[in-house]
């Protein structure tokens, strides 16, 4: 028996497909030029939805920013569109996940995330020297990673190297595909078809929206990456 081969259909699964799928789910195979213009819209609302579903691993990323000599406090962004003049930015970073200090060795020692609480009660925030600490803030248009200790001449030139969350990026043209993997093409079409359910066809909606958590459920528990885990049982010797 013949197959294709192939294993591909993702990546030739573009936007106006993602539409005409949730559209025909819908019972709907006639629609004008403000329905596209609309479900598009959906489904950029529904990927920034998604980032409240908790960490998407295809959507992590790596990055390294050097340090400069009294400089705690460096800026990411979450969006290209900021109008921004700074040719070293990061763009479209949503959180930092870990971060560690490699110095001009190539040697990493590791950094702790500490929260605004812990940050707000160091009593020498400019005190300088080899990063320990790292304090991050979330704001609308972009993300600061704040250092403590303080860079000093002798750390500057090495490299914050971290891992952060990216934003998944906007639908754009018709014809571009999802920024999604494969795994999350069926809960991104039955998302959609529930998204639009409640503009044209509320009597579907709560019957879609099962769907969707179905399937965007089983997606997430795929998402990610194994690793062995290992159980050591507690010796326990009660006093006779």
């Amino acid at each position: 028996m013949a197959t294709s081969g192939t294993a591909t259909f993702e990546s030739g699964f573009y936007i106006d497909d993602i539409i005409t799928e949730a559209y025909e789910r819908l019972g709907r195979f006639d629609y004008s030029g403000n329905d596209i213009k609309t479900a598009r819209r959906s489904l950029n609302i529904m990927f920034q939805e998604w980032g409240n579903r908790g960490l998407h691993f295809w959507e992590v990323k790596n990055n390294s920013i050097t340090l400069v000599s009294g400089q705690s406090a460096y800026t990411m962004y979450r969006s290209t569109a900021d109008g921004t003049s700074d040719a070293t930015a990061v763009y479209g970073v949503d959180d930092v996940l870990e971060a560690v200090y490699r110095n001009s060795s190539g040697v990493d020692f590791p950094l702790t995330k500490i929260n605004r609480s812990a940050y707000q009660g160091l009593s020498n925030k400019t005190q300088s020297g080899v990063p320990t600490q790292y304090f991050v803030q979330r704001f609308i248009d972009r993300i600061t990673i704040t250092l403590y200790l303080t860079p000093g001449s002798t750390e500057a030139g090495n490299l914050l190297n971290y891992y952060y969350v990216s934003r998944i990026q906007d639908a754009g043209a018709y014809g571009n595909n999802a920024d999604v993997p494969y795994r999350f093409v069926p809960c991104m079409v039955s998302g959609l078809a529930y998204y639009l359910s409640q503009k044209f066809k509320p009597e579907l909606t709560q019957q879609m929206k099962l769907f969707y958590e179905d399937e965007l459920q089983r997606a997430l528990e795929e998402d990610g990456s194994s690793s062995s885990s290992f159980i050591t049982p507690k010796n326990y010797y009660p006093n006779v």
